[in-house]
């Protein structure tokens, strides 16, 4: 007799990285204690994908999921080289580029303002192609600096792979897309929200992160004054 596998047995990548985020707490929701952000703004959640570092298993797992992506949607043979972004971006770049098996660059914010004055750190080649990797984007502003600085560097750049995607500002792919680099991610906040529920979240909390996403200004103006 033919074994028949439950449709669940092999989940969506954007599922898994989600679950795998939330299992490891690199994914906060806490709608009642509202988190700071350095702008001043008021969030019902809080990422941090640098919590990874931590997790060797989860990494690799997360890292594997990625170069099936970039092969698919770039092509198995479309980098020479992987770009780390200061400072996050670093330890993500060296995993993707170990698992690519491709050479290391990483990215200054602004040139060391001594010795050689450089923004790239690494064994430049003229004309490579080169993978930025970042952990997360948000607007994608960062990302931009980043592509101007590969790409004064003699080199191209037309791929942008992040861990987490917060998939609710348009211009963190439309800003990317008009300097020709596509923006890819694992999964954003409606995969974390699709899952959340077996994570021990309620579904008032996930409301509260849902009007959250949908206008942040209101949803901080409501809850500042709830705290005042």
């Amino acid at each position: 007799m033919t074994e028949t596998l439950s449709p669940d047995w092999r989940r969506a990548p954007a599922e898994t990285a989600a679950d795998i985020l939330l299992e490891i707490q690199a994914v906060h929701i806490r709608p009642e204690e509202p988190f700071t952000f350095t702008s001043g703004r008021l969030s019902p959640v809080y990422v941090d994908c640098r919590k990874i570092i931590s997790f060797p298993r989860a990494r690799r797992r997360l890292m594997a999921m990625g170069t099936d992506m970039l092969a698919t949607l770039a092509g198995a043979e479309a980098f020479d080289m992987v770009a780390g972004g200061e400072t996050a971006g670093i330890p993500f770049a060296a995993w993707m580029a170990d698992t690519l098996d491709l050479p290391m660059l990483y990215v200054r914010k602004k040139p060391k303002g001594f010795g050689r004055n450089a923004r790239i750190e690494g064994a430049v080649r003229d004309g490579a192609r080169v993978l930025l990797v970042e952990d997360l984007a948000t607007d994608g502003g960062s990302k931009l600096s980043f592509v101007d600085a590969i790409r004064e560097a003699g080199m191209t750049v037309a791929h942008c792979f992040v861990v987490f995607h917060y998939g609710v500002f348009p211009q963190s792919v439309t800003n990317l897309r008009e300097k020709g680099v596509e923006l890819h991610g694992l999964c954003t906040w409606w995969d974390i929200l699709a899952v959340a529920r077996r994570h021990g979240y309620t579904a008032d909390q996930l409301a509260e992160v849902r009007a959250f996403l949908a206008d942040p200004e209101d949803w901080d103006a409501r809850h500042r004054s709830e705290i005042a």
